[in-house]
């Protein structure tokens, strides 16, 4: 499945479409959501190889702390994932997984980049360790695989996985009946139909709605799923959203609605950015926006199960201020 031809990077910079993908927070939750679907998409053999009746466990934390994100969230933001998989055969034996998701260019680093976390991960915990890059961004000629540096006798080669989702085929996504199928469906029906009108993008969710359907997994991929394709690529009037839940709530034959977590992650992450918390103080939010950041929060601790890393994720504050609100709210309890 994986591409095998050496490219190293080079300075283009990627063009933006009009309706960018939401995909910082969308990406880590469904690559949570749906782990065990996502290797066996990835790696045929996974089932043989990985025990997957033990617990993944995510190092999220521990790979912040060795790549610290830069202030204020400015420049590209990726995607990183380190999943302790435990393999076949009994014992204490780890693999690393790393999981890589670019959706924009950016500088051009990213193999440089996959190199320098696989050599601080591999000095860390002295496991064997294998990496992918997911490379959702819109540009055909980019396609990073290897990063090679020799000079005076002296060389180094370094070779990881690379998913472009540019280069797929759509028609052998949607025959493949692994649950992660959709996701990659997903993304690239965004970038091909990046200019496509509020009505077309209402068909092609609804289109990928029934991908999701047809489909066996368990109920929380599936609403992690839902949530990705519903999400990735918003709609330019927001009354849009609300039509494509109804008409879900319609085929469900439901009469609650779908969408009470899906409204109040997009409200955050809508009326989040909009308020400018990058400016923000200790804290993490500016002194004006305090309160609406205060009451986003607190809506997604108390009617979502997200944990306070998505949370700060999706509402753009810091994890310090969640868990500051997090506090608060069970004094009052």
């Amino acid at each position: 499945m994986f591409y095998n031809f050496d490219c190293q990077p080079n300075l283009i910079m990627a063009s933006k479409t009009q309706k960018e993908a939401v995909d910082d927070p969308l990406w880590k939750s469904v690559l949570e959501q749906t782990f065990e679907y996502f290797l066996t998409f990835f790696f045929p053999e996974a089932a043989e190889v990985f025990d997957f009746s033990r617990k993944f466990i995510y190092l999220d934390k521990e790979l912040a702390t060795m790549f610290p994100p830069q202030p204020h969230n400015k420049g590209v933001r990726y995607v990183d994932k380190l999943v302790r998989v435990a393999l076949c055969g009994g014992g204490e034996k780890y693999v690393l997984i790393h999981v890589e998701t670019q959706s924009h260019r950016g500088k051009g680093d990213l193999a440089l980049r996959m190199l320098e976390y696989y050599m601080r991960i591999i000095s860390k915990y002295k496991v064997p360790v294998t990496a992918v890059a997911i490379l959702a961004d819109n540009e055909g000629g980019y396609h990073p695989q290897v990063y090679k540096i020799s000079f005076m006798g002296t060389s180094l080669r370094y070779k990881f996985n690379s998913y472009k989702i540019l280069d797929q085929d759509e028609a052998a996504l949607r025959a493949n009946p692994n649950p992660f199928a959709v996701v990659v469906l997903t993304a690239l029906l965004a970038i091909q139909h990046a200019d496509a009108s509020d009505d077309r993008l209402l068909d092609i969710k609804h289109d990928l709605y029934g991908q999701m359907m047809q489909r066996n997994m368990d109920k929380k991929a599936r609403r992690a799923i839902y949530d990705f394709l519903a999400y990735y690529v918003g709609f330019e009037k927001p009354e849009m959203l609300r039509n494509f839940e109804n008409q879900i709530q319609q085929k469900q034959g439901r009469n609650n609605p779908v969408g009470t977590r899906e409204y109040l992650l997009d409200k955050a992450k809508r009326e989040g950015i909009e308020l400018g918390i990058e400016k923000g103080v200790e804290l993490g939010v500016e002194k004006g926006a305090e309160q609406k950041s205060y009451e986003f929060v607190s809506n997604l601790i108390l009617e979502t199960d997200f944990d306070d890393n998505k949370i700060a994720a999706l509402t753009m504050v810091s994890i310090e201020f969640v868990r500051t609100i997090r506090a608060n709210l069970r004094r009052k309890e």
